[in-house]
């Protein structure tokens, strides 16, 4: 889930800002005197563009899973030796489990 602090960072890269947490709400306080506070409606779009971004990218992070799982390099030997396609089929058995949208 995306954070006010990632939209904040985001928007303001290297700006100086604090949040404090009362009673679970975050107050953002402004200390950055080189850049200007992004308003509540700026922070709140960056917040659902970011959130739009890793949701787009949902796809590809359920391959790397799948693909750290597989001992790549050995299966490319193994099919180099035997004239086998064992890590091309297990490459696309996972593209085609998770599909690019």
């Amino acid at each position: 889930m995306i954070t006010l602090e990632n939209a904040l960072i985001s928007l303001k890269p290297n700006a100086e800002w604090t949040l404090e947490d009362s009673s679970n709400v975050n107050t953002l306080i402004w200390v950055d005197s080189k850049q200007t506070k992004p308003t509540t409606a700026e922070i709140n779009a960056e917040v659902i563009r970011l959130q739009a971004v890793y949701d787009s990218q949902l796809y590809a992070r359920k391959r790397k899973a799948k693909y750290d799982l597989l001992n790549q390099d050995e299966m490319r030997y193994d099919d180099t030796k035997n004239s086998t396609t064992t890590w091309v089929d297990a490459i696309d058995a996972i593209k085609a489990e998770f599909p690019k949208p």
